[in-house]
């Protein structure tokens, strides 16, 4: 697998399937039984996937022949609706719609830390110095959470109760870009 595309979707038939950029082929399905799939996230190394649903995450291996998740998160009381991993995949962060942000240590059981927004989040991104989270809400708030001082830093509305739908940030740090439900897309130096 070292070198190809891997590429990976899923979504509400309950199963993720990894299909061959070239082709178009898929080769390998797994089935997601309780829940749809909201979001899928790839670990930088490449060996491990984790699928979003409602309220569950769960955590495959992707190189393994084993059909079952290796670890199941609970914690959230909604749909999961973001997932991403720390540089070296020691630790995970997700986002629900029940308004909570959590952070998960992939070598410990449960949830590490929780951050409490308000507001069903719709989507979520680590900064690149891997000590702060975006996150964007359905109130069309925007919230930096500062994992040092373990609280919201800074917060924006950019377009008065207008859900942001997406936000992301530059590798270099030096844009940050969020989406509303209004097609509106904003960007920050």
């Amino acid at each position: 697998m070292a070198g190809q595309v891997l590429l990976a979707t899923g979504g509400y038939d309950h199963s993720i399937r990894f299909w061959e950029a070239p082709t178009g082929l898929c080769y390998k399905t797994l089935q997601h039984p309780d829940a749809q799939v909201n979001q899928l996230q790839i670990t930088s190394d490449r060996n491990f996937i984790a699928a979003a649903g409602n309220p569950s995450l769960r955590l495959y291996d992707i190189g393994s022949g084993q059909q079952s998740p290796i670890r199941t998160y609970d914690g959230h009381t909604n749909n999961v609706t973001a997932v991403g991993f720390q540089r070296e995949s020691k630790w995970m962060f997700t986002a629900s719609e029940d308004g909570t942000l959590k952070l998960w240590d992939l070598r410990a059981a449960g949830c590490q830390r929780e951050y409490e927004s308000g507001s069903p989040i719709n989507s979520v991104a680590l900064h690149p110095n891997q000590t702060e989270i975006i996150s964007g809400d359905r109130e069309g708030q925007i919230r930096m959470w500062d994992l040092r001082e373990n609280a919201c830093s800074a917060e924006v509305v950019p377009d008065s109760n207008k859900s942001i739908q997406s936000v992301s940030i530059a590798r270099d740090a030096s844009l940050l870009a969020a989406a509303n439900v209004s097609g509106s897309v904003f960007v920050w130096r």
